[in-house]
């Protein structure tokens, strides 16, 4: 387990240093989830034990959330002041989301058919 947390740990760290060195309009987390698949990719896959690890960790991902949570409640004064723009803003990002999410895949499953 201590094998895998290692390599989830480095390959967010080589996002978040190519994301600001780069100045790559992306989180470094999300960077580093690039690097990650690209490196299962080439290994073919994850192996048992970052299988196993990254099972643990979804398992537990409700976890998570909690800080996020008590954020929300210290920020009641700002979400009071801006409710209109988070009430507009809310659903049209969930909307747009689904809408991109929906286009992507039908294209890739056109192109999964065509090939």
């Amino acid at each position: 387990m201590l094998n895998a947390l290692t390599l989830l740990i480095v390959c967010q760290f080589i996002g978040e240093v190519t994301a600001r060195f780069l100045g790559i309009p992306l989180p470094g987390p999300v960077v580093g989830l690039i690097v990650l698949l690209g490196l299962l990719v080439w290994r073919g896959g994850p192996n048992a034990e970052v299988e196993t690890t990254g099972n643990w960790l979804l398992r537990h991902f409700g976890l998570l959330f909690v800080p996020a949570g008590v954020g929300v409640i210290t920020q009641l004064d700002v979400i009071g002041a801006n409710w209109l723009a988070l009430l507009v803003a809310i659903p049209v990002s969930t909307l747009l989301g689904l809408v991109v999410t929906g286009v992507v895949m039908q294209r890739l499953d056109r192109t999964e058919d065509e090939g």
